[in-house]
């Protein structure tokens, strides 16, 4: 493989011109492909197998006109003023008026005015009305929302609190202030590590246009494949994470090639065949990964999954093909200053390669190396303190709670927190989070009556505050029941509350002939979190799994990827722990914006697994391929470790900083999953690359000696050799400059 990247990258230097045009006309297809393309599908989430899904498939079954669609809802709560009813003649007369206003919109599908559905809380102070779109939120147009939120105002301008609940506005609180603090802290990062503008630039560029290209590819595939509207938010996240990184490291090895004295074309060869090996490698282990996410079951989170490695795929192909391109327009510029001197003296004096007074002169061993050898002289402190410290952050992970924070876990700052804060005080807690009870009577003598036993047999169950009368479908064999609990929809106790009415089926069934199923938000939440407690363990194992072979050919060693598995174990453990300390636990909150602490998203515990993996491996790889590159040319074990920081181990930090930058930036974001995911991913990588691929790793090493890379002889001869070190490629190289010295010597003899 080393040997095959190695002509790639000489050839994307040589012919930079066409491989530039290649990427702008194939980034320029993607846009107007994704232009030209039909609507992205609305959202659809489903989980498959679950009680509250085949609520929800019998719902659209056996109610088909019900107006139960995808299409989004608002719900505006009207608060009177203090001392004055909802009810009083010139508050009602605001509140008709306004929801008349919204009902001949283009997009309006109904609306409920409070009045006649009686949706006035008992003391008389508040009430809401209900919105009901045909399209998605994301499909609303501007003009649709502008007119709800007009409307609401107009309400306001009355004298009345007005707040605006439900999904319709959704769309519009999504905003890309994550990556723009991504990318100026990436920014930073880079002129620091490089000390050129130019080498900082290309990295950001490489990647703005891959996530650039892996978005206009996904939009334009979205109506084919089925890619809804949200399934590019882990793709913008990694996407620009990895793309800075896999060209951080082609760049990096290739100043280091310069610095050996190689003309630029070699330079970027050498770089691609043997960092640029490692990058498909760990690329390779994210898509694995990402492509895993399939396994849990969950339909959103495959998709997001697909289109996240996608985006990773473009940033290797990129990384390969394109950034030699780049490099081949500005060889010099990507240099540092000193760089560039070292190399103008180099010229003046007729070579290529360093002066010998400067070779030899003896250089202060950097921070990289100073740590490196400090692990080494003490390997057990360095393991135990590791290991110590990510156990105890990683204490409060045996707490973890899942579920699905809603409009409660947002910003009192925005209109669907206080609408929810408002329907609580007035309705109770529970009124937020009512259950679905759907009776299949086809099996029943008399469906009316089976609906009315079951009715009368929640209202007499603890925890339930009302039960609506049923509402049979045209066919009268089904009917639909809401629930409303005593409690929070996020509480054990309307957990349990769900749990006691399932327990009932089973009578329901022999005593009615009737079956019962029970769904709703607290109900999917259930089925969410159960259903991905069951699948973390397959998850771990294919994707551990796979990505152990994968490391066994990089590496041609056991222990090496046994202890990237248990390194990574660890830190997603740790981060876990940050997690439940911060979200459940409430540590930290006001510093990080939480309003409300309660239960972790149930999407959160995989999504980390996947996207950790994929990065832990990536820091693996990079920085123990150094290692192991130096093992292989002759060096001790403990030299090698000291030869991978020196070469990768600046790298790497500056990779990680850049990693925990961008996941940091969508700590500032209202959505509750997306600050969860950049707490949970920030935390994940700073424990993975400084504790786990910085500490623990390399005194693992240390202790191992040459054991670390054995490997069975009888797997040596299974196992092929991809050559991620590019030992074959140097002795190629090697072998060829010196038949040209030979020849070279014997010129003049022939002469």
């Amino acid at each position: 493989m080393a040997t095959f990247l190695y002509r790639l990258g000489r050839l994307s230097f040589r012919r930079r011109h066409w491989f530039a045009l290649l990427w702008a006309a194939i980034l320029a297809v993607a846009v107007f492909s994704a232009v030209k393309a039909p609507a992205a599908p609305a959202d659809s989430f489903t989980i498959s197998g679950t009680e509250s899904q085949k609520a929800f498939d019998l719902l659209d079954e056996r109610f088909p006109d019900s107006g139960s669609s995808d299409g989004a809802t608002a719900r505006l709560v009207f608060v009177a003023p203090d001392g004055q009813k909802i009810t009083a003649a010139d508050n009602k007369a605001t509140i008709e008026h306004t929801v008349s206003e919204l009902t001949d919109g283009s997009q309006v599908q109904r609306t409920l005015d409070p009045f006649t559905t009686h949706a006035v809380s008992k003391d008389g102070t508040t009430a809401y009305a209900t919105i009901t779109y045909a399209k998605s939120s994301s499909e609303l147009t501007d003009a649709t929302t502008s007119a709800l939120k007009e409307a609401a105002q107009d309400a306001r301008d009355s004298g009345l609190t007005v707040e605006i609940g439900g999904d319709a506005l959704s769309a519009l609180n999504s905003s890309s202030s994550g990556e723009l603090v991504g990318v100026a802290a990436a920014a930073i990062v880079l002129l620091i590590t490089f000390g050129s503008l130019v080498a900082a630039g290309l990295p950001l560029l490489t990647a703005l246009l891959g996530i650039g290209t892996g978005v206009a590819t996904i939009t334009a595939l979205a109506s084919t494949i089925g890619f809804s509207s949200t399934t590019t938010t882990l793709a913008l996240m990694l996407g620009l994470a990895v793309g800075i990184d896999y060209a951080l490291f082609i760049l990096s090895r290739y100043r280091h090639e310069r610095a050996e004295g190689r003309d630029p074309e070699e330079a970027v060869g050498r770089a691609v065949g043997t960092a640029g090996s490692a990058v498909v490698f760990a690329g390779l282990t994210v898509i694995i990964a990402l492509v895993g996410l399939s396994v849990v079951g969950l339909s959103l989170l495959s998709k997001m999954g697909l289109a996240a490695a996608l985006t990773v795929l473009i940033a290797v192909l990129i990384a390969l093909t394109l950034l030699p391109a780049l490099i081949g327009f500005a060889p010099k510029a990507v240099l540092s200053r000193s760089e560039r001197k070292k190399a103008k003296k180099a010229n003046k004096s007729g070579s290529a390669e360093t002066p010998a007074h400067e070779a030899h002169t003896p250089k202060k061993p950097g921070l990289g190396t100073r740590w490196a050898r400090f692990v080494i002289r003490r390997p057990l402190v360095v393991l135990l303190f590791g290991v110590v410290a990510l156990g105890t952050c990683a204490v409060p992970a045996l707490d973890l709670q899942l579920g699905n924070p809603g409009d409660e876990a947002k910003s009192t700052s925005t209109t669907e927190r206080r609408a929810y804060d408002d329907l609580s005080d007035a309705f109770g807690p529970g009124f937020n989070g009512p259950l679905t009870v759907v009776v299949d009577a086809k099996g029943s003598d008399d469906p009316q009556a089976a609906a009315t036993t079951i009715a009368d047999d929640l209202k007499a169950t603890d925890g339930v505050v009302s039960v609506t009368q049923p509402t049979f479908n045209k066919a009268g064999d089904t009917a639909m029941l809401t629930v409303t609990p005593s409690t929070a929809p996020s509480s054990t106790e309307t957990k349990d509350l769900v749990h006691t009415i399932r327990d009932k089926a089973d009578g329901i069934k022999a005593d009615t002939g009737a079956d019962m199923l029970v769904s709703g938000t607290t109900a999917v939440n259930i089925d969410m979190a159960d259903k991905v407690t069951s699948a973390i363990l397959p998850y771990l194992a294919l994707v551990v799994g796979l990505a152990f072979l994968l490391l066994m050919l990089v590496f041609r060693s056991i222990l090496v990827p046994l202890k990237a598995a248990l390194g990574f174990l660890l830190s997603v453990c740790a981060s876990f722990g940050v997690v439940v300390a911060v979200f459940q636990w409430g540590w930290l909150a006001d510093l990080l914006g939480v309003q409300t602490v309660g239960p972790i998203s149930s999407l959160i515990p995989v999504f980390l697994i996947g996207v950790v993996f994929g990065l832990a491996m990536d820091y693996e790889v990079f920085l123990v391929t150094r290692m192991r590159e130096a093992y292989v040319h002759g060096e001790r074990p403990g030299q090698a470790i000291v030869t991978g920081f020196r070469h990768s181990g600046k790298v790497v930090v500056a990779a990680a900083v850049i990693m925990m930058s961008v996941f940091a930036g969508f700590i500032g974001e209202s959505e509750s999953i997306i600050k969860m995911m950049g707490v949970g991913l920030a935390s994940a990588v700073f424990f993975d690359a400084f504790l786990v691929r910085m500490a623990i790793i390399p005194a693992l090493l240390a202790l191992l000696g040459d054991k670390a890379w054995w490997l069975p002889r009888w797997l040596q001869k299974i196992l092929p050799n991809v050559d991620v070190e590019g030992e074959k490629l140097n002795r190629t190289l090697e072998s060829t400059q010196a038949s040209e010295i030979g020849e070279a010597e014997h010129e003049p003899s022939r002469a």
